[in-house]
C-alpha cells in the first residue's frame, strides 16, 4: 500500500535533541590553531559516523546527499549518518532519518516515551535530560498516513510490530523516483499529535534553535517536564 501524497508547507516542525549534541565543537578549546584542529578532527573522524559519512559516505548513505554550507549541517547529517540498532519506525539500522513533530508537546511525548523505554531496560528510572528544540521547515509532497484506514501496521504502538512494517514501507518509498520526501503520520505517543519523517537531508530547510525542555525521572516511569532557561 502506497500512502497518498499531500502537499506540505510547515515552517516550524520540532525535533528535540539532547543538549549534549547541541554545542560548539568540543575539540576547539584544546588547540591553538587550525592545523592542530585538523589533526584532532582526523582523530575524531576515526570513530564519528557523521564525519565518515561526510567524507566517504556510508553503506546506506551517499555523501552527496548530505548538507554542507548551511546552519546546523552537523545535526542534519548526524540524523542520517547515525541509526540505532534495529532502526526506528521508518528507518533501518543502515541509514537514519529526520524525525520531527508539528508541536513541542508532541515532540516531548515522543522523546519521553523512548527515554523512558531506555531507562526501563536499565531498570533505573533516575535521570534528568535537557533537550534542545530544532525548528525546521518542510515544503513539498509527503506521503500522508493521517487518514489511512484501517490503521496500518507501521503505526502500531508496539515497536516490535510497528518498526518492521514501517521500515519496509520506507524502503519501498525511497526506492521509487519522485515518490515524496518522506511521511506525515499521526503520533503514536500523543493522541491528536502529528509527526513527520524526512528521508533525505535536503528536505530539511531553515533549521534554527527553538525552546529547551528538561525531562526528569525520579524513581518511576512518570516523568516531569519543565522549560529550561540557559544560564546567561
Amino acid at each position: 500500500m502506497i500512502p497518498p501524497l499531500s502537499a506540505l508547507a510547515r515552517t516550524d516542525t520540532v525535533r528535540l535533541i539532547p543538549t549534549a549534541y547541541h554545542k560548539p565543537p568540543v575539540l576547539r578549546p584544546l588547540v591553538d590553531d587550525e592545523d592542530e584542529f585538523a589533526v584532532l578532527a582526523d582523530i575524531e573522524g576515526l570513530t564519528s559516523a557523521r564525519l565518515r559519512a561526510e567524507r566517504q559516505g556510508a553503506a546506506g548513505l551517499d555523501r552527496r546527499e548530505l548538507a554542507f554550507g548551511v546552519w546546523g549541517e552537523t545535526m542534519i547529517n548526524a540524523a542520517f549518518a547515525y541509526a540505532r540498532r534495529g532502526g526506528n519506525r521508518f528507518n533501518d539500522e543502515t541509514r537514519g532519518a529526520w524525525y520531527a513533530a508539528f508541536d513541542d508537546l508532541t515532540a516531548i511525548d515522543e522523546v519521553g516515551f523512548h527515554k523512558t523505554r531506555e531507562l526501563g531496560f536499565a531498570g533505573v528510572f533516575e535521570d534528568e535530560t535537557v533537550y534542545q528544540a530544532l525548528l525546521a521547515a518542510f515544503i513539498g509532497d509527503f506521503h500522508d498516513l493521517r487518514s489511512v484506514t484501517p490503521v496500518p501496521a507501521c503505526l502500531h504502538a508496539d515497536p516490535a510490530v510497528g518498526y518492521p512494517a514501517g521500515q519496509t514501507l520506507a524502503r519501498t518509498l525511497r526506492g521509487k523516483p519522485h515518490h515524496g520526501r518522506g511521511l506525515v503520520y499521526p503520533s503514536c505517543r500523543r493522541p491528536g499529535g502529528e509527526c513527520l519523517v524526512a528521508f533525505h537531508p535536503h528536505a530539511v530547510q531553515n533549521l534554527r534553535p527553538g525552546a529547551r525542555w528538561k525531562l526528569s525521572w525520579n524513581g518511576t516511569p512518570n516523568y516531569t517536564v519543565s522549560q529550561d532557561v540557559p544560564a546567561a
